[in-house]
């Protein structure tokens, strides 16, 4: 029997979103898979984000008849096909494991790409933290001066949500020129000296108002001034990787994003989020692959066998993943968005390898056993082992986890 409490705390949920009633929600508590496979397996995680929507039915989940795309399919090193876009792919395929079967309800890619960094409906009142920002609040800092996050090709508009300022990431717009202005107008010195003054002139506001976020920006502006000083700027720099290591990425700026990745999370940085744009293809899905295909096929297969190579894979996670998928019908063009049924994917860090969980029909229309953003979010928490039973409760008494109160990590995705 549901006590009366929690029917009507659950309904405020389910209208509004949030808890409506903190003095009740404070006592929430999801179950704990401490213990369980996989949990704490991933001291790092690199997260691919395929911007625009990527067609699951020309990638990752090929399909026959009236939904095929212009590709043919090809056989890989693990028991599943993809399409010929992925031949390098294709290649470390039984490194990589899939979710065929993800789901979601919004089709606009700002709200999309919101819900997928955060698995949190888009909202004016709040907002959400990524999971580089969920990690640092649960296992704390990863580095003594790196920072605990990092976003590369994309200014970090997915950081630290209701988390203090030295949660956000750190954002490198351009792989190959690494943290870029150091050296402009007097470079680490020319900063601190106006940090300086700016904390002269705001000691007497500081010690009348002695709030938390005004202590957390200054906190935010020290760690940078010791990063700049710090020996560990060189992770950022792509001109200490040999050249045959370059190749193997590509000269791309995906491929270049993901070789700065692996750097920095072998630095110490624990979370680094890659993007790689232009996959929203309304007009010409076989110019638009035929483009932009590659460079991604190259840099994603490049980046799990080096870090195979190196022995960081079974302790890195490497998360692909986007907003939503493609229309399943083709008649020779481009394809809408769609994102009742699409396909994620994981590998590394006690995930199972070459395997496919659930399946979508004959159109890739629809998933078997539909799998949410919030589950896919709770299954990366487990893997970095963070406690998600512990909620996180903001100023006013709102509990939130990571991947939300219905999220749950998929465990059959780990050995």
């Amino acid at each position: 029997m549901i006590h009366r409490r929690h029917f009507i705390e659950r309904a405020a949920k389910t209208a509004f979103g949030l808890s409506v009633f903190p003095q009740l929600a404070r006592g929430y508590q999801l179950e704990s898979t401490q213990g369980l496979a996989g949990f704490g397996s991933a001291k790092r995680i690199i997260f691919i984000n395929v911007k625009g929507g990527m067609s699951h039915i020309d990638t990752f989940d090929p399909k026959k008849g009236k939904a095929k795309g212009p590709a043919d399919v090809i056989k890989t090193s693990a028991d599943y096909q993809v399409t010929e876009y992925l031949p390098e792919t294709a290649k470390v395929a039984d490194r990589i494991s899939l979710i065929r079967t993800m789901t979601a309800k919004i089709g606009v890619h700002g709200p999309a790409q919101y819900f997928m960094r955060t698995a949190f409906a888009e909202r004016n009142t709040i907002k959400h933290p990524n999971l580089g920002a969920w990690a640092q609040h649960y296992l704390g800092a990863s580095h003594d001066t790196l920072p605990s996050s990092a976003c590369i090709n994309e200014p970090p508009r997915y950081g630290n949500g209701f988390f203090a300022p030295t949660y956000s990431p750190i954002p490198i717009l351009e792989p190959s020129a690494g943290l870029e202005n150091l050296d402009i107008d007097g470079g680490p010195r020319r900063l601190k000296s106006k940090l300086e003054l700016a904390n002269t002139l705001s000691e007497r506001f500081v010690a009348k108002y002695q709030d938390s976020n005004v202590g957390a920006y200054r906190d935010f502006y020290d760690e940078t001034l010791r990063l700049l000083r710090s020996k560990d700027l060189k992770a950022f720099d792509l001109g200490q990787a040999d050249k045959a290591t370059r190749e193997l990425y590509g000269d791309s700026k995906f491929g270049q994003g993901c070789l700065l990745a692996k750097q920095l999370v072998e630095a110490g940085v624990r979370f680094v989020e890659v993007t790689s744009d232009g996959w929203d293809m309304h007009q010409d899905i076989k110019g638009d692959m035929s483009d932009i295909a590659p460079s991604f096929d190259q840099g994603y297969a490049a980046l799990i066998r080096d870090l195979e190579g190196s022995g960081m894979l079974d302790s890195t996670l490497v998360v692909l993943a986007t907003e939503f998928g493609r229309k399943p019908d083709y008649s020779g063009a481009g394809r809408g968005h769609y994102p009742l049924c699409f396909t994620v994917g994981l590998a590394g860090a006690g995930v199972k390898r070459g395997f496919v969980l659930g399946e979508s029909d004959e159109r890739g229309a629809t998933p078997d056993v539909p799998h949410t953003v919030g589950d896919f979010h709770a299954t990366i928490a487990h893997a970095a082992g963070i406690p998600r039973e512990k909620p996180f409760l903001t100023a006013t008494g709102r509990p939130f986890h990571v991947g939300g109160t219905r999220g749950k990590p998929i465990l059959e995705m780990f050995d």
